[in-house]
């Protein structure tokens, strides 16, 4: 007889105080439910990883591991970003367990879609990918922002997963090569298809954030995307050589009318023209020493083999869970 799965439950929080003591139970819920069902094994978990918050988030964690062992959690010594915070918690469990399934602390995602995700993972699925069916309760400017976000990713070469965010099912032999990943610009999104193995998705509606604020506001949306874009094409690097040849052929053709011009003794002289075809020029050299700079930034980083996490603490009952 096949026994049943350990599943950990991974959920970076960053001053979640508000929102945590709502969620939590349901994430208990969901697992023990799970468990009664045999679809998964008693020793699961649910791992909360605090990532340098500032609130009392970390107390929260700390005193919910002490009612329930079900809780665990680490912590980081610093705030280092949603995309490092799964990453540590999906490394710290993958020796513990058999599945991980990453889900943010607001509430928003649907937790009833677990179910449908493990049932897949039973019939032979290594990563599920949890896919949003629509965005409706998105503003008209982020829902267009995302989808064109998506479209740019696809039309830059980038492999990912249409409306998935960070809600998905890894087995553990998929994070144990996924470790072998070393990247310190970190976009998961993207990198996880790059893993391989068996793969499906699993739709499900998003609901508004239950209590607090969203920590994603657009600076850092555009952040992630620039990770996103850079991170895993080189295509816009492609793209400014194609554009400085266009651009050269037509200041090639340009010359040689000024100089036929000249020669017909039909120059006329004017500073609008020159001041334009500098302005245009020079314009095109910024937006793309930009570029350019961008990748040279990710290459220097990367260089440094700084640690993309630093645990700082965890809970009381994380070695006897070992």
């Amino acid at each position: 007889m096949t026994m049943a799965p350990v599943l950990y439950i991974v959920i970076p929080c960053y001053n979640e105080q508000e929102v945590l003591p709502v969620t939590a139970p349901l994430f208990l819920g969901k697992l023990n439910s799970l468990s009664e069902a045999g679809k998964i094994s008693p020793d699961s978990r649910v791992l909360f990883v605090n990532d340098g918050s500032r609130d009392n988030t970390w107390d929260i964690i700390c005193g919910l591991s002490g009612q329930d062992p079900h809780y665990l959690g680490i912590s980081q010594s610093r705030n280092r970003g949603h995309q490092n915070a799964v990453l540590a918690g999906l490394l710290e469990a993958r020796d513990r367990c058999d599945i991980t399934i990453s889900i943010d602390c607001d509430g928003q995602d649907d937790i009833d879609a677990m179910d449908r995700m493990v049932d897949c993972y039973l019939e032979g699925y290594d990563v599920v990918y949890g896919v949003r069916s629509s965005r409706e309760t998105d503003s008209f400017f982020k829902r267009f922002t995302a989808q064109s976000f998506y479209k740019l990713l696809s039309a830059m070469g980038a492999e990912v997963v249409y409306n998935h965010a960070d809600y998905r099912l890894m087995s553990a032999r998929v994070l144990q090569e996924f470790a072998n990943f070393h990247e310190v610009n970190l976009y998961l999104r993207g990198l996880v298809p790059l893993v391989g193995f068996k793969s499906t998705t699993v739709s499900y509606s998003r609901a508004e954030r239950i209590a607090g604020e969203s920590h994603y506001p657009l600076k850092k949306m555009l952040g992630l995307a620039v990770d996103g874009i850079t991170s895993l094409s080189v295509k816009p690097l492609r793209l400014i050589t194609s554009f400085g040849a266009l651009v050269a052929l037509i200041s090639f053709i340009g010359c040689l009318w000024a100089l036929i011009t000249a020669i017909c003794g039909k120059a006329v002289p004017g500073w609008a023209s020159m001041t334009c075809i500098v302005c245009f020029v020079s314009g095109v050299q910024l937006v793309s020493l930009g570029i350019i700079g961008e990748y040279i930034g990710k290459i220097y980083l990367e260089t440094k083999q700084r640690p993309r996490y630093i645990i700082s603490a965890r809970t009381e009952n994380w070695d006897t869970e070992k």
